[in-house]
């Protein structure tokens, strides 16, 4: 088993019903550790467009990378993700953020997250569960790059 973190997002709808939906749709092969908080995040790059709610898993699986990659686009498709704007609304986004130690390029995958120390939405819910926790390829700690990662509207939500 290795050990993995996802990240999911949604915009669109009900988010935290999509949330808890693409949870639910996790094949048997990703066991759920632990989920951080739920965080309600302004959209960045496109930015006319509503705010998000994100939340990181950490999960085990015995899932290859690639096998992953396929469940995670099929449990977007099945809850109505669309990609009619770059970057623009979503009812879900589920990327894989790290695999392990594992670091993975191939055309339709990169592990680590390329985007990961950009992206305040990610790290908040990724320092919930392990702010130590180290990028495979650059050695810093999740707590590192949230306090070097670009400034983003980012509130914990009380639920």
């Amino acid at each position: 088993m290795k050990l993995i973190y996802l990240s999911l997002g949604s915009n669109l709808g009900d988010r935290e019903s999509n949330l808890r939906a693409a949870l639910d749709r996790l094949p048997p092969k990703v066991q759920v550790l632990r989920l951080s908080a739920l965080y309600e995040t302004a959209p960045v790059e496109f930015t006319a467009q509503p705010w998000f709610l994100n939340q990181v898993i950490e999960a085990e699986t015995a899932l290859t990378p690639t096998q992953l990659l396929a469940w995670t686009a099929g449990i977007e498709h099945d809850l109505g993700r669309t990609r009619d704007i770059p970057k623009g609304p979503r009812t879900l986004d589920i990327d894989i953020l790290l695999y392990e130690n594992d670091v993975v390029h191939t055309p339709t995958l990169e592990i680590p997250h390329p985007r990961i120390a950009e992206r305040r939405f990610v790290l908040a819910p990724l320092a919930d569960l392990d702010p130590d926790l180290r990028h495979p390829v650059t050695g810093l700690t999740v707590r590192q790059m949230l306090d070097a990662a670009p400034s983003q509207a980012v509130r914990l939500l009380n639920s």
